[in-house]
């Protein structure tokens, strides 16, 4: 899945974020895009409305540590939340080399977590992904908000697999949670390719 350029020596992964509408995956990219060095990081794109929800996808190249001697860059990707943009989240799924599913805590987003859920089931089976196989986390986001369900329900809900999942705060001025949440699935993609 992952793309190798073999004469730039340059691998591109492609990480999507995947949840709900206004669960906080555009949040995540913005806190990874100021917190992380100038000249380790590529523009942020952005596609919003005026309510300030991106309407197709956020898109920031990140550099990391060379892997056999390749360079490798990071593609950090949302999908719409909206349910009327399913065929852009579709889209925006292919060639997808893992995915974090951002939750959103709060208990009246709970019924839109299980349907993002399914949701992104369904646009991974349509590309013959399988969601046990592929580099895959969830992250608990709006922790620190009041009104939150707790994570052991959130766990038991979407997370039947086992995957790794985190608590996170990305609207919070240190973002707790969002690089712990990164790190996780691009460790688990760096795996596959080793293993490949």
């Amino acid at each position: 899945m992952s793309f190798i350029n073999y004469s730039t020596r340059e691998i591109i992964l492609k990480i999507v974020y995947y949840g709900p509408g206004l669960s906080g995956k555009t949040t995540n990219i913005k806190f990874i895009y100021a917190a992380t060095n100038p000249e380790a990081r590529g523009k942020l794109i952005s596609l919003e409305t005026k309510a300030d929800r991106t309407l197709f996808f956020d898109f920031l190249p990140l550099s990391l540590p060379a892997i056999r001697g390749f360079k490798t860059r990071l593609h950090l990707y949302t999908v719409p939340g909206q349910l009327f943009y399913s065929a852009s989240r579709k889209l925006i799924m292919k060639g997808a080399d893992g995915v974090i599913f951002v939750a959103d805590s709060q208990e009246p987003r709970f019924e839109a977590n299980l349907i993002s859920m399914d949701d992104l089931k369904e646009n991974l089976a349509a590309y013959n992904y399988d969601i046990e196989k592929i580099p895959f986390v969830i992250q608990y986001n709006k922790r620190d908000l009041p009104n939150v369900s707790p994570v052991s329900e959130l766990r038991a809900a979407l997370n039947p697999w086992g995957v790794p999942d985190f608590e996170a705060a990305s609207g919070a001025p240190d973002g707790p949670g969002v690089f712990n949440t990164l790190k996780a699935v691009v460790k688990m993609i760096i795996q596959d390719l080793r293993n490949a």
